[in-house]
């Protein structure tokens, strides 16, 4: 049997209850049944933790990611979480084997940019882009296909 393949274009978060059902917020399940969806809710809950441990470790290496940031502009929030990441992973690269050898990078490739003719073209892609973010039916869409890919890539089937 071949699986129907659904190409997903947006980038999604992993969350809890308290954010709304949309197409790029990925919830977990509270109480699964069946093993594909228990095995979803075990591996997000894990991904979560992770961000969350290492949202810790900028808190308790830096003191302003610490405080209450809810008065603050986002542009203030990005540009001091931006430098504390930057300067933890400076300081984890001070820390580290200089006899280690270092992996060379490769180049990316120059992104694709569509320039709107108009702004009325413009307007309507972006309330279009909305639409289709603010979709529930997409959001539980997305999330049955990633409970699927779980499954189906990373557990023994014969189990």
């Amino acid at each position: 049997m071949k699986l129907k393949i659904k190409e997903y274009n947006i980038g999604y978060y992993l969350a809890d209850d308290i954010y709304p059902k949309w197409s790029t917020i990925v919830q977990t399940i509270h109480e699964p049944t069946g093993p594909k969806k228990k095995y979803f809710a075990t591996q997000q809950e894990a991904c979560r933790k992770d961000v969350e441990r290492a949202f810790g470790v900028l808190q308790s290496r830096f003191t302003i990611v610490k405080g209450p940031a809810h008065f603050w502009k986002k542009d203030v929030i990005h540009d001091i979480m931006t430098t504390c990441i930057i300067l933890h992973n400076m300081i984890i690269e001070d820390e580290r084997d200089l006899e280690a050898q270092i992996e060379v990078g490769r180049e990316a490739p120059p992104p694709k940019v569509e320039i709107a003719d108009n702004e009325t073209t413009r307007f309507q892609k972006f309330l279009a882009r909305y639409r289709q973010i603010k979709d529930k039916e997409a959001h539980f869409s997305l999330r049955n296909a990633l409970i699927d890919h779980l499954w189906e890539n990373y557990t023994n089937r014969d189990a």
